[in-house]
Formats: structure tokens, C-alpha cells, sequence
């Protein structure tokens, strides 16, 4: 079962998602964990909230992400860690959000663990970005990213390397990497997008496309 036109869109990623509820899960013994929060607007047409992290910091500068950030001793869950994130990063308050599903734990290239929580929120919240932190805060429409036209390549540095990476772009942003992983399953199992990597496997590694795989799995019926 594909996306349903006419019915409402986040209904139906609520009902895909039933079997993975928003539970407030703790991080393992002696490991250093993060939480994201994938945030969709509540419209009728949702978009997703994402940030441009700041050019001056010292890793992963400029790039794109979800807001969310490490686990720290005072939270009560990483569902906990990625409401604190937002609101420190973008403004967006704890009370208006509102969790949907809690996504499968991916790891970074670094090799943290991080997990994605999905939620919605009002389309009318005037978020802010943290300068410290972030350059942008911004919104992409469901709609443009489940469309396979715009799922295409560039080339990125990836430690002393430039590679060919999958990647959307949106006006003057790239989406690629984890934030790319995280939103292009989401949108398989949660929406049926059926999203392939499969033409632009001729300009990537082996290694990649078969972690690839993996993303373009539909949600079990």
C-alpha cells in the first residue's frame, strides 16, 4: 500500500507507524546516545523541520539536520533529550509538540547512536535559530521529497575524502547523509513513498549501495 491521495497524510503515517509508539526510551549503560526529533507540520500539505548547522563549528559544519542533540544526565528519556534539543536550538516549545512514532535507532558515521522521534507540530510556530549553533532553521513539504525526481547525487567531503553521496537538494540546501537516511526510510515505511537509489547505483560505491538496501524496505502490512 502506497500514499493515499485524499485521505489526510498525517493519519496515515500514524496508522503505518502503530506498531512503533513514541515510548520515552533511556540510553544504554555507559554509551554516549543522541535523540532527533523529526517534526511535521500539522497541514494539510506537512513539512519538515530541519536546521542548517552553523558554519564556525568544529564538526559536521553547515550541514543539514533535525534538531536534537546529545543525552545528558538530566533528561528522563531520549525522547526527553530530542523536546530539549529543539526548544535550546529552535524555539520550539516541549507543550506544542506532539509524538507520533519512535523510528529505528541508526548510528552516525562517527558511530553514535542516535534516535529519531517523530512528531507533529502547528504549522504557525515562529521558529528561531540558536546563532550559536545553527544558521537556518527551515521547512521542506513532504510532497517534494517523496517525489523520486528529486532524490539525486553530488559530491561531498567525508573526511579526507570526496565522495558521490545521494542526497536531495532544496533551494540552496543539500540533505544528504544521516538526515537523508533517517528521512527517506521514514518516508517508505511511513507513507509507502517507495523511494529507490537503484539508478544512481552506477555512480556509488558498492559499500554504500548496499547500505542502501536497506532503506528502500517497505513497512511490513
Amino acid at each position: 500500500m502506497g500514499y493515499e491521495a485524499g485521505f489526510p497524510i498525517l493519519a496515515q503515517i500514524s496508522q503505518r507507524l502503530r506498531q512503533w509508539p513514541p515510548a520515552p526510551a533511556l540510553p544504554a549503560a555507559a554509551r554516549r546516545e543522541a535523540a532527533v526529533l523529526v517534526a511535521l507540520t500539522e497541514s494539510t500539505d506537512p513539512e519538515v523541520v530541519l536546521v542548517k548547522r552553523a558554519e564556525h563549528l568544529n564538526s559536521h559544519r553547515g550541514q543539514v539536520a533535525f534538531p536534537g542533540g546529545m543525552w545528558e544526565p538530566g533528561d528522563t528519556s531520549l525522547l526527553d533529550t530530542a523536546l530539549r534539543e529543539s526548544e535550546e536550538e529552535v524555539a520550539l516549545p516541549r507543550g506544542r509538540v506532539t509524538p507520533i512514532a519512535r523510528l529505528p535507532q541508526r548510528e552516525t558515521r562517527a558511530g553514535t547512536p542516535v534516535t529519531p522521534y517523530l512528531a507533529s507540530v502547528p504549522p504557525d510556530l515562529a521558529l528561531h535559530p540558536d546563532p550559536a549553533e545553527l544558521d537556518a532553521v527551515f521547512r521542506v513539504p513532504i510532497a517534494y521529497l517523496i517525489d523520486q525526481r528529486h532524490l539525486v547525487s553530488d559530491r561531498f567531503e567525508v573526511g579526507a575524502e570526496v565522495q558521490e553521496l545521494p542526497c536531495y537538494r532544496y533551494g540552496e540546501y543539500r540533505i544528504w547523509g544521516f538526515t537523508l537516511n533517517v528521512l527517506v526510510h521514514f518516508l517508505n515505511v511511513g507513507l509507502g513513498a517507495r523511494l529507490s537509489f537503484a539508478y544512481l547505483h552506477h555512480r556509488l560505491s558498492p559499500e554504500l549501495r548496499a547500505h542502501l538496501i536497506e532503506l528502500e524496505e517497505e513497512y511490513p502490512q
